[in-house]
């Protein structure tokens, strides 16, 4: 194995985003493994061994030392680490779907093998590695990646530390407990439908208990409410905040309702944060129709991949002017 590999600096993505990078690797090493396992009882599967170990072990190690190197711009604290539980994104379907793929590629890699097709052996082989990856950039962005990103975003906006922040969609509360680390004199306010199918485990109770856990239960309340009958007064609020939540909405009015019914209950230079999947750009023509200013929409990062490469969800960013 070359040592080299082991130790060199992070590349650029992997400094970007050194944990989306460490759980790729972490899968891709833990399916090389697996593979290894598999193959160790078939006479025509011996000559790969000698180059799946020391592959494996790169890249499980190069996933140890991404952890641990923690590099420039990368911060855990308490404003970004959590202690809840927060479920899973889409609940456990997707997960289903990397794990029946991974299954057909490694019955049909071994088939290769024992039919002495090597060339397809290895296709199988890569296909399995890419979708472990997958498998992996979905847990990351559902997990880690989205707090990181949210993290971000509170960050830029320099709360002061009393206002009123309303999650539209909270689910588990990955976010609305974000909000409230940063409102020692605030309060952050979920509401949502608790459907099942939008998050495994999603339901008030689950996050009501996370918001214990974290210490937070004073400054933090939930509501049940629907995005497009938000049950508050005019300018209530100093920002609201939705992740993945409007695009669930089966109709184009519906969402609509639901941006506008955002920015009803800001208060005047109040600010609106929507995370959503590509299409979101639309709803700047409705924030500007409602008389909000200073909009923008763009492109995120890999951190919003969800398995995917090159999806990318929008974040789309406004300021209430009346």
């Amino acid at each position: 194995m070359d040592h080299d590999s082991l130790t060199r600096l992070p590349a650029p993505w992997e400094h970007r985003h050194p944990r989306f990078a460490a759980w790729t690797h972490i899968a891709s090493g833990t399916w090389l493994l697996l593979l290894t396992t598999i193959l160790y009882g078939y006479r025509r599967g011996r000559w790969w061994r000698p180059l799946l170990v020391p592959a494996a072990a790169a890249h499980l190690v190069r996933a140890h030392r991404l952890l641990q190197a923690n590099p420039e711009g990368v911060r855990v604290t308490a404003r970004t680490a959590t202690r809840g539980s927060y479920g899973i994104d889409g609940g456990y379907v997707a997960v289903a779907v990397f794990g029946l793929a991974e299954l057909g590629l490694t019955g049909a890699t071994i088939r290769a093998l024992r039919r002495g097709h090597r060339g397809r052996a290895g296709l199988g082989a890569v296909a399995g590695a890419a979708v472990a990856g997958s498998c992996a950039s979905f847990l990351y962005s559902t997990g880690p990646g989205k707090r990181s990103l949210w993290a971000e975003i509170l960050d830029e906006l320099s709360l002061r530390g009393d206002e009123h922040v309303l999650d539209v969609g909270c689910g588990r509360g990955a976010i609305l407990i974000l909000a409230a680390h940063r409102l020692p004199r605030g309060k952050a306010v979920g509401v949502d439908v608790w459907r099942a199918r939008d998050q495994n485990g999603n339901t008030r109770a689950a996050t009501e208990h996370n918001a214990v856990v974290e210490g937070l239960r004073d400054r933090v309340e939930v509501i049940d409410a629907d995005a497009r009958e938000l049950p508050f007064p005019n300018a209530t609020f100093d920002l609201v905040v939705s992740n993945l939540t409007i695009h669930n909405i089966d109709t184009e009015q519906g969402r609509k309702r639901a941006v506008l019914e955002a920015t009803r209950v800001l208060r005047p230079g109040g600010q609106l944060r929507i995370v959503d999947p590509p299409g979101a750009q639309r709803y700047a023509e409705w924030l500007h129709q409602a008389g909000c200013v200073e909009i923008e929409a763009r492109k995120l990062d890999c951190r919003t991949w969800f398995g995917v490469p090159g999806h990318h969800a929008v974040l789309v960013a406004a300021r209430n002017s009346t």
